[in-house]
């Protein structure tokens, strides 16, 4: 079709075909290409605006109807015993009741979060039945605590920090806890009236103890940390992969390098100058990742746990493994001078750091070195040791040419350049905080990013070719309300981001190189990430954009991720290497896997952060009272969040502590104005904080607000409500913000 579809036509075509709605199915059934997909983008963000049109996750729907599958959350029974649900994704209305259709054998309750297959129907009381098709994590009517004893039982306190509910445990639903007992339990009996009544399940032990920041965690967050015995008996009958129908690349000088504590060694990694003169300048690349679909067959019970848990889990105390350590910390990992079976790409680039081939092959390899990525930087900079100074100039040296050239491919391509330092918390024997630093960044660490990411581009090309199915990883462009409030911010701090064009990562990385070495650096690059989508696994491709990479999947870490154990089983199904490629089960669910991994993936992240803040509370427990300076990073009516410099610990100043006058939130430029001076304060002004509580059991943190831009608070009249002041334009409210230090 040489032109662009009306928005009728493309308001129909979505109509029909709701479970293929995204950019890219819309932009292939009009046959619109090239340069007319820009004009296209135009037209569906004109019907998102004008209401006809709404935008899910994952794709594009008529206005007031719902996807054909959707996650649901269970409502509690109505009076006649019949369940109904609503829509868990954020922004996702129903345009009528949703009646759960559950199997007798389907114990649902209220809070219970399903993945459903949604069917309209005529008349009723209802709009959609939901037919259940998997019932996802646990049900939330749970609380995690701290037991105190009382006279007739006791109660508990939750560790959640935005929870001040306590529960009541009658006598005989304690379970031995004893005062003080960090415990879990559940909901007893109905609501009514007072106190809601739960019953101890689980009892914890002592939550000041060695470690139990992360076991709160993992209980909180419902994170599965035993492996059941059949799946154990899996893993220690399993056998090294033999060496029969594989090719050999134990000549290879392939070595890994990885951080200094790890345990599993999942990637490999070899560069060479390309022999062929054909391509002068260019490189020969080798990614060697171990063979786990070998071990962990489809349908197994290793498979089971596997799919269930979705990832590792990573803690500053412990890891939460995927898989047996059995496997991932031994007949898997890539060890040093052992055979390991692996599937690997030989890729070619030019003196560009261009991809201009590859080829997949299923081998048996032999790791050189283990390597830390201090040891191998160090080796580089001109300090070699005596495991690294025999492979300077055969292998490490050809590694740093070869990301040299695709350095200046990434520089071409413009991926996303985020200056976000990860913190690093220290603990001693005991699991107590020794320190707190942000992690170095070196260029053995970005050498092995880019040596994944140009493997990982060329595994969905490769499915892509060979026509198999595959989890993409997914990275949508972000919503044009987002860009809007990044650029309201960007504006505020004296930097702009144009209007007008269909936004592109080389757009946001100049913006944060406006910004780079100024104040308000730290700022806008908080502000570029939130403006940011969540990544999420998907059977269908719409592109990674924060990379700026039309074709992407994890292909990598087959130890820790199952997205990448699917795409190793659909290389070995489309290349024929053997039985333990996709199953027919991994085939008809793969758009259901992708959204358990996509949920179990945010799992693992909340209870990683949520175990970071209660370190940093533990950690600043005993200064209570000290004075911090930091950085305003989020601004609601409530009050103010703050991120501490040194630390980059995050609190709250609440709207009580800040000035002595009434201030007004506008929730469009995220700021509080003073009702009476005027005062104007925002996200990215510097602050000076006293930490006036600390509570390693939630990891709140509490501050009272001292100074604003290196000057105190002008005194208002006494704090009274009244109405909003007229919001000042842009200009203005930067002047205010970067000329009111006193």
């Amino acid at each position: 079709m040489d032109a662009l579809p009306t928005k009728d036509q493309i308001r129909a075509w979505i109509a029909e075909n709701p479970a293929q709605a995204t950019k890219r199915d819309i932009a292939r059934a009009f046959g619109v290409k090239g340069a007319a997909r820009i004009d296209l983008k135009r037209l569906l963000r004109e019907l998102e605006e004008e209401g006809a049109v709404t935008r899910s996750r994952r794709a594009l729907r008529e206005a007031g109807a719902l996807p054909p599958v959707a996650v649901l959350r269970v409502l509690a029974p109505d009076a006649a015993g019949d369940l109904f649900a609503v829509p868990a994704e954020e922004g996702l209305e129903a345009p009528g009741r949703i009646l759960v259709a559950a199997r007798p054998d389907e114990a649902l309750g209220e809070g219970d979060r399903i993945l459903a297959r949604l069917s309209p129907v005529d008349g009723g009381d209802h709009a959609f039945e939901a037919r259940v098709i998997r019932r996802l994590g646990s049900n939330p009517v749970k609380v995690l605590g701290i037991y105190r004893e009382g006279s007739e039982g006791g109660r508990i306190q939750p560790v959640d920090k935005g929870s001040d509910r306590e529960w009541r445990v009658p006598r005989d639903g304690t379970l031995g806890a004893r005062d003080g007992d960090l415990v879990e339990a559940e909901q007893a009996g109905p609501r009514r009236l007072g106190l809601p009544q739960a019953r101890v399940v689980a009892v914890l032990g002592d939550p000041s103890g060695p470690r139990a920041v992360s076991l709160i965690a993992i209980h909180q967050h419902g994170i599965p940390d035993r492996f059941p015995d059949a799946a154990l008996a899996e893993a220690e009958a399993a056998r090294p992969a033999p060496p029969e129908g594989r090719e050999d690349l134990r000549d290879l000088p392939l070595v890994t390098i990885d951080p200094e504590d790890a345990r599993d060694r999942d990637d490999a990694v070899l560069a060479m100058p390309d022999p062929d003169p054909a391509n002068p300048g260019g490189h020969v690349i080798w990614v060697a990742i171990a063979d786990v679909a070998h071990y962990v067959r489809p349908g197994g019970a290793l498979d089971r746990e596997a799919r269930r848990r979705g990832n590792s889990t990573y803690f500053p105390d412990r890891v939460v493994p995927m898989l047996p350590d059995v496997l991932s910390g031994d007949l898997c990992s890539l060890h040093q001078g052992v055979d390991r079976a692996c599937l690997a790409v030989r890729m070619t680039i030019d003196a560009a750091g261009r991809k201009t081939a590859h080829r997949f092959a299923r081998g048996l390899m032999r790791s050189r070195a283990s390597l830390a990525y201090a040891q191998a930087q160090a080796a580089i900079d001109g300090q070699p040791d005596a495991a690294t100074a025999p492979l300077l100039d055969p292998v490490l040296r050809p590694l740093w040419a070869a990301y040299e050239a695709l350095k200046a491919a990434r520089a071409d391509r413009q991926p996303l350049d985020l200056d976000l330092p990860e913190r690093r918390i220290v603990l001693d024997d005991a699991g107590r905080v020794v320190s707190v630093a942000f992690k170095d960044r070196l260029d053995a660490h970005r050498l092995i990013e880019e040596f994944m990411v140009l493997a990982n581009v060329a595994a969905a090309e490769e499915l892509n070719r060979l026509k198999e199915p595959l989890l993409f990883r997914v990275h949508e462009e972000p919503s044009p309300e987002k860009i809007d409030a990044l650029r309201e911010v960007a504006g505020a701090a004296g930097f702009t981001l144009a209007k007008g064009q269909v936004m592109q990562t080389r757009h946001l990385n100049r913006l944060l190189a406006q910004a780079e070495g100024t104040d308000h650096a730290e700022l806008l690059n908080i502000a570029t990430l939130r403006s940011m989508t969540q990544a999420y696994y998907d059977p269908r491709n719409v592109g990674h954009f924060g990379l700026a990479l039309a074709n992407y999947a994890h292909f990598t870490s087959p130890i820790r991720r199952y997205s990448d154990l699917i795409v190793h089983r659909a290389l070995i199904a489309g290349h024929r290497w053997g039985d333990d490629g996709l199953s027919a089960f991994d085939r008809d669910n793969l758009g259901e896997t992708g959204t358990l991994i996509s949920d179990a993936e945010r799992r693992s992240m909340a209870a990683e952060r949520d175990t970071t803040d209660r370190y940093l509370a533990a950690y600043l427990a005993d200064r209570v009272g000290a004075e911090f300076p930091g950085r305003i990073s989020g601004v609601q009516r409530f009050g103010l969040f703050v991120k501490l410099d040194g630390t980059g610990a995050d609190g709250l100043v609440p709207i009580r502590a800040v000035g002595r006058e009434f201030f007004h939130f506008d929730a469009g430029s995220q700021t509080l104005m003073g009702a009476d001076t005027g005062t104007v304060i925002g996200i990215g002004q510097r602050v000076l904080v006293r930490l006036v509580e600390a509570a390693p059991v939630t990891g709140g943190l509490v501050f009272d607000l001292l100074e604003v831009e290196g000057g105190r608070l002008p005194g208002g009249k006494a704090r009274r409500p009244g109405p909003a002041p007229r919001r000042p334009p842009a200009r203005d409210a930067r002047r205010r913000m970067t000329r009111r230090p006193r």
